[in-house]
């Protein structure tokens, strides 16, 4: 027996093609699943799917779009059944109320709210089909759960995805279907280095630090860190878990 197997299983991932969403996609693909991976850029895409063993499938979604998000998932669900999604898909914001717009909460509202509902719409109906449910993992953020300071619109957009988590686990409980979140703290993805880059340049290497030290482990997360809690509660092995949020975050929420 092969633990967290998913053989078998098609899996969605949104915003698949780089940081924590490829690496769910990459290990999904090791332990047998069909894995389906949405996101805006057809040539980041294809990159992606290049690092997966035993391939996959690619679909260019904007996950912002109700259109765009059901034919999506017609495709998916085409001669299969949906068996996981994992919303991955997620833009950050930097500023505490008084510096955000109103057109900043609405980009975040866009993808990491509305996009969250819409994937959860799409998958939610087709899994209910056949009355054999499924599992779903959003990706909240430790800011779901406790105050991080300059994050306003982006706390908004992850409490919501903590909610929304909450209410699908309830209203489908006995149907089958799971729902659960991971809330991770800073993980060490190619958006730090190109934020890190942009803000600070030539002190890239300082601020890394500040940012590792942060954590009372002493590093950020790894994007396969992430992938293996996911992994988890995809799985069979997960089949008594729903509704629940999960830090993963090296220990800041147990110093709060």
């Amino acid at each position: 027996m092969v633990f967290a197997s998913l053989a078998g299983k098609t899996a969605v991932v949104t915003g698949a093609a780089s940081g924590i969403g490829l690496a769910i996609a990459q290990l999904f693909a090791r332990q047998g699943a069909d894995v389906f991976l949405l996101d805006l850029s057809s040539s980041a895409l294809d990159a992606a799917l290049l690092q997966l063993s035993g391939g996959g499938h690619a679909i260019v979604c904007d996950v912002s779009d109700e259109a765009a998000v059901s034919r999506a998932f017609d495709e998916v669900c085409r001669g299969r059944r949906l068996d996981i999604l994992v919303n991955n898909a997620g833009v950050s914001s930097v500023g505490a109320v008084h510096a955000t717009s109103a057109a900043e909460l609405d980009r975040l509202y866009a993808v990491n709210v509305k996009g969250v509902y819409l994937c959860l719409k799409a998958a939610v109906a087709r899994m209910l089909q056949d009355g054999k449910g499924g599992a779903i993992v959003n990706l909240a953020s430790i800011a779901s759960l406790i105050g991080l300071a300059d994050r306003f619109a982006y706390s908004m957009s992850k409490g919501a995805v903590l909610t929304m988590t909450y209410s699908v686990a309830t209203d489908y409980v006995t149907k089958g279907i799971r729902c659960n979140c991971v809330c991770p703290g800073r993980v060490h993805t190619p958006f730090v280095d190109g934020f890190l880059k942009k803000h600070y340049p030539g002190e890239e290497a300082q601020m890394l630090a500040k940012l590792s030290a942060y954590q009372p482990i002493g590093r950020m997360g790894k994007p396969e860190e992430i992938a293996g809690l996911v992994l988890y509660l995809c799985s069979d092995e997960a089949a008594f878990v729903t509704g629940a949020a999960y830090p993963i975050d090296g220990g800041v929420t147990c110093r709060m």
